[in-house]
């Protein structure tokens, strides 16, 4: 079975549903609010005023954890590495990730930290807007880096996003650089912040953006010498670089699209790392994409590997 390694984040998401339009008084008043389709990273716990008539949900969450559950939903063998808190077994974080069929053996539990938190505001038409708090999450170093770096190296894939201190995962590239054998290194650099520089790490094969990452990162990307898959929304998803292709989404009603990227980014880790072409990856990829915008949450509306395979065969008969 392929073997997919996520280095990340683990949070414990508190999702807001609001109206569009209290979300955009939220943009305007407060210097820290994400952009629609954004993710930030802020100090500490927002002071928000009391937001009537919202749902409110708290629920397992985190980038690194996210794409670890949506490559076990690809059928991969999927382990997750970072840091948890004191608090972790109060919201089920490890449980739950076990009970998703990811392996948390080599996660850390921080005694003096709280579990990552995620703040994220829902709207009408299902567009989300994240704002991260670190937590346990910053406590990801170099010592725990080269604890694991052999586990790791023996991967099919590595899954990066930018939840945890850069520092670690440069430490964990340069370790890779050069070795006859290493993962193929899938680098989604959300929140785009700090990003950069890891971009030109020789170890990155793909680095997968969406539309705000992109325009935040041009100039890195345009220096960058693997693939670059952009994400678009409903419009199509394009690689450039070492491979040129295009996929069209399937058509969805989206209710909310907080996880269509990490069901994205697991998908593709899991069939790269499988050894199938990657235009094949992304064609799955971007259909596993669009179904986990058909259901709220995040990583219980990543969809299975069935499920996929009977859009992608649909797809193909109607050409």
């Amino acid at each position: 079975m392929t073997d997919v390694v996520s280095l990340g984040s683990a949070n414990v998401d508190r999702t807001r549903y609001l109206p569009t339009d209290r979300i955009r008084d939220l943009e305007t008043r407060y210097d820290w609010f994400p952009a629609a389709g954004e993710t930030v990273r802020i100090d500490g716990s927002p002071d928000l005023p009391t937001l009537e008539a919202e749902r409110y949900e708290n629920v397992v969450g985190g980038k690194g954890a996210n794409q670890a559950v949506a490559a076990a939903r690809a059928g991969a063998e999927a382990a997750f590495f970072g840091c948890v808190g004191s608090d972790e077994a109060e919201f089920g974080v490890l449980e739950t990730l076990a009970d998703r069929g990811v392996d948390v053996d080599h996660v850390a539990a921080v005694a003096d930290r709280e579990t990552g938190k995620a703040y994220v505001f829902v709207d009408d038409d299902g567009e989300s807007w994240i704002a991260i708090v670190g937590g346990a999450n910053d406590a990801v170093d170099g010592a725990y880096v080269d604890r694991h770096v052999e586990r790791v190296r023996t991967a099919d894939a590595l899954l990066l996003q930018n939840e945890i201190p850069v520092v670690a995962m440069d430490r964990l590239l340069e370790r890779l650089e050069g070795k006859p054998t290493r993962p193929t290194v899938v680098f989604n650099p959300a929140p785009a912040e700090r990003a950069g520089p890891l971009c030109s790490r020789s170890a990155v094969d793909i680095v997968v953006v969406n539309e705000t990452e992109h325009a935040a990162l041009e100039e890195e990307l345009a220096a960058f010498d693997g693939t670059v898959v952009r994400t678009q929304g409903a419009d199509d998803v394009v690689a450039t670089g070492a491979v040129e292709y295009q996929v069209t989404p399937p058509v969805v009603e989206p209710v909310d699209t907080t996880g269509a990227g990490d069901a994205f980014c697991g998908y593709l880790a899991a069939l790269v790392g499988a050894g199938a072409e990657l235009e094949r990856a992304l064609e799955a990829a971007t259909v596993a994409g669009s179904l986990a915008t058909e259901t709220e949450g995040v990583q219980h509306a990543i969809p299975d590997r069935e499920m996929v395979e009977t859009v992608l065969e649909s797809r193909a008969r109607n050409g």
